[in-house]
C-alpha cells in the first residue's frame, strides 16, 4: 500500500491515501476493542457475582456461612433448639474432615484403612447392643436400610430374580407387614423404593380388647399370613416395634420371631427402645430383638453426636447378595461413612455410652412418677415401665356429666357432641404442650396426634436428651409448669358450656364453634346489615369486632380478647381467651353484646353525619338568604346605594341585630345564634342519648378486676365488712343515680352543730364544678348556682 502511494505522482492524492489508511485502522482498532469488551461484559454477566473475579478469603466466606446460619442482624431473633455439641461432637465433625483427607490416600492405603474403619464400627456396635456376628449398613436416610433389606429378603426367597426381574414378582407377590402404629409414610417409602405396587403392603392392627392400643395384634397377624398364603402369595417380611413411633410401645417380638420362623418371614425390628440393650437390665420384649434377622439404630441422637450415620445391623451368610442388595460395597467412600462414628465411639468409651441412655431412661421414669402425683394428668405408657418415653395430656371428667376426654363416648352423646368435645379436648392439650415448650425449651417435647386418644404432649429423651442437654432439674421445672396450668385448664374447660348458653341466650349474638381455639369460647355479633347466607367477609362486621376488641382488651380483666376469621367461613369473630380464675360469665357475656351495640349505633351516627351536615348547610344558606332579603327591606334600597348609604347610615344608624345558624350535631337541627350573641354564651342544647350498658352492671370492690365474680370462697371479705362496705356502695350509687334523682341532706358532726358533714363538703364541691343539680330551693344551693 505504502509502496502504491509513493507512484502516485500528486502528492495531495498521496497525502489523502495516507490519511485515509490511518482513519481506516483507528476505526479497525476500535471496534475491535469494543467486540472484546462485549464478550468480556457477557462471559461476567453469565457467572454469579460471589465466583466473579480471582476469588474471595477464607474469612469472608466464612461470615457469610455465619449469615446464612443465623440470619441477617435486621431479622427477628428466632429462639430454635439449639444442639448441645460437646467434645464428642467435636469428634464425629472432625470424622468428616478427616474422611475427607483420607480419600486422597493410595489406593492400597485407602482400602485397608477404611476396611479396618469398618470392622471395627461392626464389631463394636453389635458387642454394645448384644446383636452377635451382625453385619452393619451405615446410611444417612433413616429408612434407606429398610429398603436394602427389602431388596435382601426379596434376592434370597426368589432365586431367579436376577434373571427373570418383576416376572417372578408378578407370578407370585411378595407382601410385606406393616404395624398400623408405624411412622408414617414407611410404606409409602418401601413401595417407591422397591418399585412394588401398594397392594403388596399389608397393614396390620393394634390390639383391640387385650394390650396396649399401641402393639400389634399377633393373633390377626397370623390369619393374615394364612389368607396370603392361601392366595398364592409369599409372606416376605414383617416390620416390627421396639418402642412405636408415637407412644414408645414395644411389639410382642418374641412371638412375632416364632411366627416369622413358621412362615419362613424376614424380621426387621426398629424403634428407640433398642437404645436400651446397652444397659445392664433390659426387658423381656427388648432383649428378643437380639433375635431378628435385622435391625435398625440411630446412635447419633442417642449420643448426641451431630451428623452421624444410622446403623443397620443384619445376619446374612451370602455376600454375593449382599452385595447385590446394595448393603456391602467395594467403594473406600461408602466404607468411610462410618467413620465419624468409629471415632466418637472410641471417645465415649462403653462407660460414656451407657451413662447417655442410662441417664435418658432415668429422664423418663422421673418424670413418669412425677406425673402420677399430678391431678387432670393421664399418663398413656403407665403399663410400658421400660419404656424411656413418656406421654401424656390434661384430663378431667366434669362434675354432672360424661368425661369430656374418654377415647370411648357415652352411648347417650350424639356423635356431633363427641367430635365436639374431643376436637376442644385436643385444642386444651395443644396449648399445654405449646406453653410448656415454651417455658421449658431443654425438655425438647413434641405434640403429637394420636388416632384413638386425641392430642398429646411426647417427651422422649433418647432423642434429645443427649442433644439438648436435658438435665433432672429440667424435669422438676417441667412438672412444675404443668401444675402452674392446670387451674387455667380447669376454669376454662368449666367455663365453656356455661359461656356457650350465656351467648345463645343473648340477642344479637351467635355463638361460633370453632373446634381449634383453647379459650373459653368464639362468639360474633350480628348488626343490622349480618347477611347471614353467605360465608364472605363482611367488612362492616370486620370494623365493629375490631373496635370491640380494642374496647374490650382496654377494661384490664385477666382474659385475652382476640379478632379473627369464623372457623368455616371468613367473617370476623371475637374469641375469648382462657380464664385463670372464676369469671362472672352472664356480665362477660352482656357486656360484649353492650360494647357492640354501642359501637354499631357509634358507626352509624358516624355514617350518617355527612348526610346530615350536608342538609343542615343547605338549610342553613337558604335561611340565611331569606334573612339578607329581610334586612333589605327593613333598611331600604337607598341604604344600598353606596354613596347615599353611607351618608344616610352616619345621620341615621341602624341598629342591626346580628343573626346566623348553629348545628346541632347531637340533635341534628339548626339553631338560631342569637342567644350567643345576646347572652355570650353557647347553650348546652339537646342532651346526648346515654351509653348503651348491660342490665348486670355492678358496682365492684376496690381493686376488683372486670368480670370476677365478688364474695366467694377465701377471696370474699369478712361478713361484717362486707355488709358495710354494700351499704356505703348503695349510698353511693343512690347520690350518684342522676340529675333528676338528687337531693341534698342536712347532717352535722358530731360535736359541731350545725357544721357541714363531709359528705355534705364533698357534695357541696360538686355542684361548685357543676357535677350534680338540686331539686329543692336550698340558700347554699342558691349561692353556688350564681357561682355557676
Amino acid at each position: 500500500m505504502d509502496a502504491s502511494l509513493e507512484k502516485i505522482a500528486d502528492p495531495m492524492l498521496a497525502e489523502m491515501g495516507k490519511n485515509l489508511k490511518e482513519a481506516m485502522k483507528m476505526l479497525e482498532d476500535s471496534q475491535r476493542r469494543t467486540e472484546e469488551e462485549n464478550g468480556k461484559k457477557l462471559v461476567s454477566g453469565d457467572i454469579p457475582g460471589p465466583l466473579q473475579g480471582s476469588g474471595q478469603d477464607m474469612v469472608s466466606i466464612l461470615q457469610l456461612v455465619q449469615n446464612l446460619m443465623h440470619g441477617d442482624e435486621d431479622e427477628e431473633p428466632q429462639s430454635p433448639r439449639i444442639q448441645n455439641i460437646g467434645e464428642q461432637g467435636h469428634m464425629a465433625l472432625l470424622g468428616h474432615s478427616l474422611g475427607a483427607y483420607i480419600s486422597t490416600l493410595d489406593k492400597e492405603k485407602l482400602r485397608k484403612l477404611t476396611t479396618r474403619i469398618l470392622s471395627d464400627t461392626t464389631l463394636w456396635l453389635c458387642r454394645i447392643f448384644r446383636y452377635e456376628n451382625g453385619c452393619a449398613y451405615f446410611h444417612e436416610e433413616e429408612r434407606e436400610g429398610l429398603a436394602k433389606i427389602c431388596r435382601l429378603a426379596i434376592h434370597s426367597r426368589y432365586e431367579d430374580f436376577v434373571v427373570d426381574g418383576f416376572n417372578v414378582l408378578y407370578n407370585k407377590k411378595p407382601v410385606i407387614y406393616l404395624s398400623a402404629a408405624a411412622r408414617p409414610g414407611l410404606g409409602q417409602y418401601l413401595c417407591n423404593q422397591l418399585g412394588l405396587p401398594f397392594p403388596c403392603l399389608c397393614r396390620v392392627p393394634c390390639n383391640t380388647m387385650f394390650g396396649s392400643q399401641h402393639q400389634m395384634d399377633v393373633a390377626f397377624l397370623e390369619k393374615l399370613i394364612k389368607d396370603d398364603v392361601e392366595r398364592g402369595r409369599l409372606p416376605l417380611l414383617l416390620v416390627a416395634n421396639a418402642g412405636t413411633a408415637a407412644v414408645g410401645h414395644t411389639d410382642k417380638i418374641g412371638r412375632l420371631k416364632e411366627l416369622c420362623e413358621q412362615y419362613g418371614i424376614w424380621l426387621h425390628v426398629e424403634g428407640v427402645n433398642l437404645a436400651t440393650l446397652a444397659l445392664g437390665y433390659v426387658s423381656s420384649s427388648v432383649l428378643a430383638a437380639t433375635k431378628c434377622d435385622s435391625m435398625t439404630m440411630t446412635p447419633g441422637p442417642w449420643l448426641g453426636l451431630p451428623a452421624v450415620p444410622a446403623v443397620t445391623l443384619y445376619k446374612h451368610d451370602d455376600p454375593a447378595l449382599t452385595l447385590v442388595a446394595g448393603l456391602t460395597s467395594n467403594k473406600p467412600a461408602d466404607k468411610l461413612r462410618a467413620l465419624p462414628l468409629w471415632l466418637s465411639l472410641q471417645y465415649l468409651g462403653l462407660d460414656g455410652i451407657v451413662e447417655r441412655i442410662k441417664h435418658a431412661c432415668q429422664l423418663s421414669q422421673r418424670l413418669q412418677e412425677s406425673l402420677k402425683k399430678v391431678n387432670y394428668i393421664k399418663i398413656l405408657v403407665e403399663d410400658e415401665l421400660s419404656s424411656p418415653v413418656v406421654v401424656f395430656r390434661f384430663f378431667q371428667e366434669l362434675p354432672g356429666s360424661d368425661p369430656v376426654f374418654k377415647a370411648v363416648p357415652a352411648p347417650n352423646m350424639t356423635p356431633s357432641a363427641v367430635g365436639r368435645e374431643r376436637h376442644s379436648c385436643d385444642a386444651l392439650n395443644r396449648w399445654l404442650g405449646e406453653q410448656l415448650k415454651q417455658l421449658v425449651p431443654a425438655s425438647g417435647l413434641t405434640v403429637m396426634d394420636l388416632e384413638a386418644d386425641g392430642t398429646c404432649v411426647r417427651f422422649s429423651p433418647l432423642m434429645t436428651a443427649a442433644v439438648l442437654g436435658t438435665r433432672g432439674e429440667d424435669v422438676d421445672q417441667l412438672v412444675a409448669c404443668i401444675q402452674s396450668k392446670l387451674p387455667v385448664l380447669s376454669c376454662t374447660l368449666q367455663l365453656r358450656e356455661e359461656f356457650k348458653q350465656e351467648v345463645e341466650g343473648t340477642a344479637g349474638l351467635l355463638y361460633v364453634d370453632d373446634p381449634n381455639w383453647p379459650g373459653i369460647g368464639v362468639v360474633r355479633y350480628e348488626h343490622a346489615n349480618d347477611d347471614k347466607s353467605t360465608l364472605k367477609s363482611d367488612p362492616e362486621g370486620e370494623k365493629i369486632h375490631a373496635g370491640l376488641v380494642k374496647k374490650l382488651n382496654e377494661l384490664e380483666s385477666d382474659l385475652t380478647f382476640k379478632i379473627g376469621p369464623e372457623y368455616k367461613s371468613m367473617k370476623s369473630c371475637l374469641y375469648v381467651g382462657m380464664a385463670s380464675d372464676d369469671i362472672d360469665v352472664a356480665e362477660l357475656v352482656e357486656t360484649i353484646a353492650a360494647t357492640a351495640r354501642e359501637i354499631e349505633e357509634n358507626s352509624r351516627l358516624l355514617e350518617n353525619m355527612t348526610e346530615v351536615v350536608r342538609k343542615g348547610i343547605q338549610e342553613a344558606q337558604v335561611e340565611l338568604q331569606k334573612a339578607n332579603e329581610e334586612r333589605l327591606l327593613e333598611e331600604g334600597v337607598l341604604r344600598q346605594i353606596p354613596v347615599v348609604g353611607s351618608v344616610l347610615n352616619w345621620f341615621s344608624p341602624v341598629q342591626a341585630l346580628q343573626k346566623g345558624r348553629t348545628f346541632n350535631l347531637t340533635a341534628g337541627c339548626l339553631e338560631s345564634t342569637e342567644p350567643i350573641y345576646v347572652y355570650k354564651a353557647q347553650g348546652a342544647g339537646v342532651t346526648p342519648p346515654p351509653t348503651p350498658s348491660g342490665t348486670r352492671t355492678k358496682q365492684r370492690l376496690p381493686g376488683q378486676k372486670p368480670f370476677k365474680r365478688s364474695l366467694r370462697g377465701s377471696d370474699a371479705l369478712s361478713e361484717t365488712s362486707s355488709v358495710s362496705h354494700i351499704e356505703d356502695l348503695e349510698k353511693v350509687e343512690h347520690l350518684s343515680g342522676g340529675p333528676e334523682q338528687m337531693t341534698l341532706e342536712a347532717s352535722s358532726t358530731e360535736g359541731h352543730p350545725g357544721a357541714p358533714s363531709p359528705r355534705h363538703a364533698d357534695q357541696t364541691e360538686a355542684l361548685k364544678k357543676g357535677a350534680l343539680r338540686p331539686e329543692v330551693d336550698h340558700p347554699q344551693v342558691e349561692g353556688l348556682e350564681s357561682l355557676r
